[in-house]
Parts: C-alpha cells; sequence; structure tokens
C-alpha cells in the first residue's frame, strides 16, 4: 500500500520542521515547502535517513502567487495531511512598515492558507479523508497584539472555525493551532526583542507539536498548547475588550510589532 502524504509549507525550522519530523516519524511521505532550497534540501536528506519515506522537494515563494500556483498544483494531485505553517511577523509600527512588507504579510498569512485549503479539500473529500492543519497563533484570539501580523492570524482562526463546520461529515478535518511564545527563530527573523520575557512563558517546539496533534485526534477545532496559554485565552473572553487591550498595551509587548 502506498504511504499517505504530508505537506509542510515552512518546514526548514521552528514548528514547520516539528511536524515534518513527526509526521516522517509517523510513516508518512513528505512534501516540503519552502523559498530556502538548501535548509529545505538538508532537512530532505534528514528525514529520509532517520525514516526511510520519500521526501519531495518543493521550493517555492508564497508571497508570489506563481509560487502559490506551484503548491497549489501538487495539492490536487492529492495529499493526506496539509499544515499550513509558513507565516512572519515583523518588527515597527504600522505607519512606519514597508507598504510593500505588509502585503507580503498579508500574502503570506492569509492568502497562501486560504488559496492551498481550497486547492487541497476537493481530493481529500472525494478521497473522504484528509486533515488540515493551520497555525495561528495566540495573538490571533487576544485584543491588541500588535495590528496586521494579529489580524492575519485572527482571519485564520476565523476561517477554519467556519470551514470545519462546512466540512462535518465529509471525513475531512480542519483545526487551527495557537501557540504562544515558542523557541524558535520567528521573532529573531522578525527583529523582536524576547529578552525580558518570563521563561514560563516559553515552549519548546515538541511540546506544541504533541499537544496539538492530541488536541487534533480528539476532534478539537482549536488547540491551544500549554496550561498558561489557555488560562490567559480563558481570561481575556470574560474581561471587556477594551480593558483587555489596556493590559495587553501594558504588560504583552502590544507595541512595537505589525
Amino acid at each position: 500500500m502506498s504511504r499517505p502524504v504530508a505537506v509542510v509549507t515552512g518546514p526548514t525550522s521552528g514548528l514547520g520542521a516539528g511536524y515534518a519530523r513527526r509526521y516522517a516519524a509517523d510513516g508518512y511521505d513528505l512534501v516540503l515547502v519552502s523559498r530556502d532550497v538548501e535548509r529545505l534540501e538538508g532537512l530532505a536528506t534528514e528525514l529520509r535517513g532517520s525514516h526511510g519515506g520519500a521526501v519531495e522537494v518543493l521550493p517555492a515563494d508564497l508571497a508570489d502567487g506563481d509560487g502559490r500556483a506551484k503548491v497549489a498544483d501538487r495539492l490536487g494531485a492529492g495529499v493526506r495531511v496539509l499544515v499550513n505553517n509558513a507565516g512572519f511577523g515583523t518588527s515597527g509600527e504600522f505607519w512606519t512598515a514597508d507598504p510593500a512588507l505588509l502585503q507580503s504579510q498579508l500574502d503570506v498569512n492569509v492568502t497562501t492558507v486560504m488559496q492551498l485549503t481550497r486547492a487541497a479539500l476537493p481530493a481529500m473529500i472525494e478521497a473522504g479523508a484528509g486533515t488540515v492543519i493551520n497555525i495561528a497563533s495566540v495573538a490571533g484570539l487576544l485584543s491588541g497584539r500588535g495590528s496586521t501580523y494579529s489580524a492575519s492570524k485572527a482571519w485564520v482562526v476565523s476561517f477554519t472555525e467556519g470551514l470545519a463546520g462546512g466540512l462535518h461529515g465529509t471525513g475531512v478535518g480542519i483545526h487551527v493551532v495557537c501557540p504562544g511564545y515558542v523557541h524558535t527563530e520567528f521573532h529573531e527573523r522578525a527583529g523582536i526583542d524576547m529578552a525580558t520575557l518570563p521563561s514560563f512563558m516559553w515552549m519548546e517546539v515538541d511540546d506544541v507539536v504533541a499537544t496539538s496533534l492530541a488536541d487534533i485526534a480528539r476532534g478539537d477545532v482549536i488547540s491551544i498548547p500549554g496550561l498558561q496559554y489557555k488560562t490567559l485565552v480563558g481570561v481575556s473572553r470574560l474581561i471587556p475588550r477594551g480593558v483587555s487591550r489596556r493590559l495587553t498595551n501594558t504588560f504583552g509587548r502590544g507595541r512595537g510589532r505589525t
């Protein structure tokens, strides 16, 4: 029997690499999508050697329409799992940010999720089996967490919840993972200084991956890994949004990022 195929975007580090390693260990063949060909090849070599499955390298810039179309064509051929992990944040204030960079952020964080999910679903529904995992952020669930990045992740949460209802009974599931601070390259790449963040707020990649996949196996549409973040989101829903915004700006680094 052929092995199931999992497509992972943004797998060269952090959570993307964690999901790729986990699915390889679970017996999946992989399609790895990133614009960093050198790091893609390095991960592919590692996974072929450690798990023996097939690993396809698919270089693509997901901020570009042609790059997204190339990945969409591959998804249309049929896969079992799609992990929409690619995404990025930036530092600075919205009104000083490069408009082209802001647009690129939305193209990767929002447009890519929409287009790749749309490309993957028909074959999954026809097969009666499949899983889409969208990586958002706890920032998408809290008031006042930056501007465009938080808004993009709030879109991913809402999109996933809405689509989950439509997919009920098809055999296909869609889920959104909302991690907090994770030890990855994300903040360094964004230029955000995290030196003063308390240690108890950090999580490790493998813990986020394991917790989220356990939540997904139970059928949870939204996964919030970490008790500290479940508590934070729960409390934020009990207080007025204005109060939540003030608390975020005072204690939660609500400024200095887009």
